[in-house]
């Protein structure tokens, strides 16, 4: 039997994300100004800290992997949340370019530990029957932290922009400890030897998805896809708030500082993708699930590119500000699309190796577009976040190049036959 005091595992696994989700906001809603305004990065080096997170998810994935697998879920999970405790503390109380790359390691190496342990644990212990009803009421409690993150955010940020991140990581090194006295693993069993994730495993995932990318039409252009999103994104995504500083801010309630207008843009942002997705489930669910979703998906890929644009060559502040919600909203909407898009034309057997290299695509785009466009900004950052745009342009024709199979319709076609 468990020595610590074992809580509901349904209770614990929505109290464990809501936390989660709220720290997150609270780190990271601020977390741009501060690389700016306290730790003094430049172009090149914003980019750089995504790089090395990245490279640090990507690298540590299947280790981490191996103590959810052979250990315990449990055990996973506490690490990976002291580590990334542990991050966030590092660069909240060190504004230094090292400190906050070493901080991304620490970060990218708990989010591994993490990363499917904790689904893997609520399955284990309540049988898969509900955990997808646990699954969708989860999304209710993290979107609830993650507004009450941002608030709190703004409001310590007008105190201290490194406030609120240092919380951030003795909250989780404090979460990770309640964690460890009160969440219960009753149901663990080791994974065989034969089904362990090795590296050899994973050479022969990516040769598996590069066969199923020649073979179907849909798998090569989502990947092909996601590598051009990820070349374009990572610079984008990294240097949209070093423009965004240069614009006056307006005063709101006497307030007009950058802690308080990016604590606005977040719970704006968040809100506003909500009210979108609700919208369009309701009015055009049908759409959303068809077997080739192409016009939706280029539609929402063109309003995403247009909100580069838009944010780049905008003139105020205001103009900017509607870029980066127009861009929030279509890419949060179109991402459960893709996937559903996705699975529904990938076999169940093959269904995991698939989505593994799409996202190892996103990923590789990363790496590989996001130092060059940071060096490009440090010399000018308008020419860097239009090269990201410009990147960017193909999308939507890719989308709707891919037209449905002759005699392929509805919402569930065979997969041999895309």
């Amino acid at each position: 039997m468990p020595s610590y005091h074992a809580a509901d595992p349904t209770r614990t696994y929505y109290v464990y994300n809501a936390v989660q989700a709220f720290l997150f906001a609270l780190a990271f809603t601020l977390s741009a100004v501060y690389y700016v305004r306290d730790a003094g990065l430049n172009p090149l080096q914003m980019v750089l800290v995504g790089t090395v997170l990245e490279l640090s998810c990507f690298l540590f994935e299947i280790p981490t992997g191996l103590v959810a697998d052979l250990y315990s879920r449990r055990l996973s999970i506490i690490i990976g949340i002291v580590l990334t405790g542990a991050g966030l503390l590092l660069q909240g109380l060190v504004p230094a370019f090292l400190a906050i790359l070493g901080a991304q390691v620490l970060w990218g190496i708990g989010y591994t530990f993490t990363s499917g342990a904790d689904q893997a644990w609520i399955t284990d212990e309540i049988g898969t029957e509900r955990a997808a009803e646990v699954f969708v009421r989860t999304q209710q409690f993290s979107l609830g932290g993650t507004i009450a993150g941002t608030v709190a955010a703004g409001a310590l940020g007008l105190i201290s922009l490194p406030l609120p991140m240092a919380l951030s990581g003795g909250g989780m090194i404090l979460l990770a400890l309640l964690l460890a006295a009160f969440m219960r693993e009753q149901n663990f069993h080791r994974t065989p030897k034969e089904e362990r994730e090795t590296f050899r495993q994973l050479a022969e995932t990516f040769r598996s998805g590069l066969d199923a990318a020649r073979r179907r039409p849909v798998v090569r252009t989502q990947a092909i896809i996601a590598l051009i999103a990820g070349l374009a994104s990572e610079a984008f995504d990294r240097l949209w708030s070093v423009k965004l500083l240069t614009f006056t801010f307006p005063t709101v309630f006497g307030l007009s500082g950058p802690a308080f207008w990016f604590a606005v843009i977040g719970l704006a942002g968040t809100i506003l993708t909500l009210s979108a997705s609700l919208l369009l489930n309701r009015f055009s669910a049908e759409r959303l699930q068809a077997a080739h979703p192409t016009g939706i998906l280029a539609t929402l890929a063109a309003l995403d590119g247009a909100g580069i644009f838009l944010f780049v060559l905008g003139g105020n502040f205001w103009i900017a500000m509607a870029a980066l919600w127009l861009r929030q909203i279509a890419d949060t909407v179109s991402t459960p699309i893709h996937s559903g898009w996705l699975n529904r034309h990938v076999e169940s057997r093959s269904r995991a190796t698939v989505i593994s290299m799409v996202s190892q695509a996103n990923a590789i785009g990363q790496v590989v577009g996001g130092p060059p466009l940071g060096a490009l900004g440090r010399r000018s950052l308008r020419g860097a976040l239009l090269a990201s745009g410009l990147i960017w342009l193909p999308i939507p024709a890719l989308y709707l190049r891919l037209k449905a199979p002759v005699g392929v319709s509805g919402k569930n076609p065979a997969p041999d036959a895309v």
